[in-house]
């Protein structure tokens, strides 16, 4: 789960791990950590409202660096290179979920999911958004490369049609999740206490996401 600093936040898609941090040689009398180059591919993107370098390890086994507004791709470079042995040891993790997970859907059962999504999903959302006496503005059922939900700063919410084969009670932490960032557009204390007050067993969701998504097949 994360947010990268910037005009949505929401929650990380199956398998995606995140290391994130400022750069050792930023401060005075350090310097940089040598290490081994990690294998390509390395995707760099630059984010101006990013407040540190960011690493992104996806279930394919990639690489994707967040550079910071004031940052340089020089030295998300470094960073990464600091960081190759955690992101070769992620790199091993994601090949092995890949190896474990169920095999891919057939295209009509992914066509039936996404539709019964589009159905389910909004209707889900905005019963929770009455009880928490919250508006959506607009929902979108799409098929993210990352992340499970987001959630713009108009109101904008929009979700993985995978969520729609989850449990129940994950499925609603996960719109939970992205219903309390229209209290708190951030992942602060505060905004998790939102999170605890109308989700109090969150972190049985929490821990389920990160022990069964990598399951969750492709569509």
């Amino acid at each position: 789960m994360r947010r990268p600093d910037g005009a949505s936040a929401g929650l990380t898609a199956p398998g995606t791990t995140l290391r994130q941090g400022t750069l050792p040689f930023d401060r005075p009398g350090s310097a940089p950590i040598p290490a081994p180059r990690p294998s390509p591919p390395i995707e760099y993107v630059r984010h101006h409202r990013a407040k540190r370098y960011l690493i992104r390890v996806g279930r394919d086994g990639c690489v994707r660096a967040t550079i910071p507004r004031r940052g340089s791709k020089r030295e998300a470079a470094r960073f990464v290179e600091m960081q190759a042995e955690w992101i070769a040891r992620q790199q091993v993790v994601a090949a092995r979920l890949r190896a474990a997970r169920r095999p891919a859907p057939a295209p009509h059962e992914v066509r039936e999911a996404r539709v019964r999504a589009q159905r389910v999903l909004p209707q889900r959302l905005l019963e929770l958004a009455d009880r928490f006496g919250l508006v959506v503005r607009k929902i979108s059922i799409r098929n993210p490369r990352w992340r499970w939900g987001s959630c713009s700063r108009q109101g904008h919410i929009c979700l993985n049609w995978r969520l729609v084969d989850m449990h129940e009670w994950v499925r609603d932490y996960v719109l939970i999740h992205e219903l309390m960032h229209l209290r708190r557009m951030d992942h602060s204390p505060a905004f998790w206490k939102h999170v605890a007050v109308a989700c109090p067993d969150y972190q049985r969701a929490r821990r389920w996401l990160r022990e069964h998504s990598h399951g969750l097949a492709e569509g």
